[in-house]
């Protein structure tokens, strides 16, 4: 209703007066005393509502005109935000902070609420100031309480995992640094994939991205990275980072600032402009930090507390372990289709260590064929029996059983693409999900990594047919 009309409306009815409508004395109708205060009544609330729909107009009407002033104010103060490319809003990542890992290895910063522990440590604030700047990055290194959170978090809450990291370290840094390289990008840029993935290069999250740098399916597409049936680019690790170092590279090219280059890398680039308008076009981190996405918030402090560990470990008496990768890797061009269980039936290679170095292979079927050969990462060790293997009977073996159509369209199926994603609803219960998708209430709670019973409304589960 417009304000026009409603004006007019009040004038008609409230001629007598605000405080009492007035009926004329003489009453054509015969109605008796009692209805005419009743009526009097209802028109008197009629009256009220329209008053305070009219109030509520003007408000609005207000509110709007003051919006308008202080949009065109802003417009004029502040700085025109950065283009950047559409590709780069999707978030490689999602909320990282949140996320658990489908293959059953947690992220071990979910036992800790960062949001209110207030970490304290036998190393003082001052010793720990000191060591950040010897660091001497690339970039600058604040020192805070929420980045005092995160180291203390990475080098004394987590010594056991930081270990584990260490010794897989060993295998991945060096590709990271010599693809950064390659770019001309910092190398300390390699500690991201600690807060992504803590280097499982086989991490799924519960938001779709994938790999040891997560990447969601469009933006890895986007960055050229192939994801069909059988292969999986984002696992792969030297491809998957080679894409990370284009996407933090065009993300630095945008706003010329690491810090906003690799949270933009956990939000994307269009919330990152958004926070730069929302600061007054302030461009580093600690300016636009209160106007960032909440896990975007902890992204960078993470970041340094994982750094800060990986570069004092020693100080903290964690040990690097040893975890099975081998210390060299040759590579083959394969230009037929080769299934991992031919390599380990006829050359005598662990399975194991052939999905450990061929993440990318989905189903452990190399679909190479002559015009597009594929890699395949073998433990130098072996390269000697794989190069002496008659090729004619490695690829014949059992080919008719493993490639055969019933046996393909199974492999596929059972693949992590075959997903249901169910959403609790009211009077839901494990027991009661767990018998209608013929699943067991133990699967539901491994797969959806659920520690009691307890469902939500609206709680989002994944199981596995």
């Amino acid at each position: 209703m417009k304000k026009s009309v409603l004006v007019i409306l009040l004038s008609l009815l409230t001629f007598a007066g605000p405080a009492q409508v007035r009926l004329p004395f003489k009453n054509p109708f015969g109605e008796s005393k009692t209805q005419l205060r009743q009526k009097n009544a209802k028109l008197q609330s009629t009256i009220d509502s329209l008053r305070a729909l009219l109030d509520s107009v003007e408000v609005a009407r207000r509110e709007e005109a003051e919006s308008a002033i202080n949009i065109l104010e802003t417009e004029v103060q502040r700085p025109e935000p950065p283009k950047y490319d559409p590709a780069l809003m999707d978030s490689l990542l999602g909320l990282w902070y949140t996320t658990r890992f489908e293959d059953g290895i947690e992220n071990p910063v979910e036992e800790y609420d960062m949001e209110v522990e207030h970490f304290t440590s036998d190393v003082s604030d001052s010793v720990m100031m000191q060591r950040l700047a010897d660091m001497n990055a690339y970039f600058t290194l604040p020192f805070n309480q929420n980045v005092k959170n995160y180291m203390i978090l990475y080098s004394e809450k987590m010594r056991k995992r930081m270990g584990y990291i260490m010794g897989l370290s060993k295998y991945y840094f060096p590709i990271f640094e010599a693809t950064f390289a390659k770019y001309g990008l910092p190398h300390e840029l390699k500690y991201m994939a600690i807060v992504e993935s803590m280097l499982n290069p086989t991490a799924t999250s519960r938001a779709g991205a994938r790999g040891i740098w997560q990447f969601m399916y469009n933006t890895g597409r986007t960055y050229g990275l192939t994801i069909d049936s059988f292969v999986d680019e984002r696992l792969d690790v030297e491809k998957s980072a080679d894409a990370a170092a284009r996407y933090l590279r065009d993300a630095y090219r945008i706003f010329g600032d690491w810090s906003l280059a690799i949270s933009s890398y956990n939000c994307g680039a269009g919330n990152i402009s958004k926070a730069i308008r929302r600061a007054s076009g302030q461009r580093d981190f600690w300016s636009i930090y209160p106007y960032l996405p909440r896990e975007t918030s902890r992204y960078m402090p993470a970041f340094v507390g994982a750094m800060y560990a990986m570069t004092y470990y020693k100080e903290y008496g964690i040990e690097p372990q040893e975890v099975g990768m081998p210390a060299a890797v040759d590579t083959f061009m394969i230009r037929k289709r080769l299934h991992f269980k031919q390599l380990n039936e006829v050359v005598g290679i662990p399975v194991e260590d052939l999905e450990r170095l061929n993440p990318q292979y989905v189903h452990d079927i190399v679909p190479g064929t002559e015009a597009a050969p594929c890699v395949l990462n073998l433990p130098y060790n072996w390269s000697p029996a794989f190069d002496a293997a008659d090729k004619d009977s490695l690829y014949n073996h059992k080919a008719v059983e493993l490639f055969s159509a019933e046996a393909t369209k199974a492999a596929v199926a059972g693949g992590p693409s075959n997903r249901i994603v169910y959403k609790v609803k009211s009077g839901d219960y494990l027991g009661k999900i767990a018998s209608r998708y013929h699943v067991s209430v133990s699967q539901l709670k491994k797969w959806n990594h659920l520690r009691s019973d307890k469902l939500r409304v609206g709680q989002v589960l994944y199981i596995y047919k």
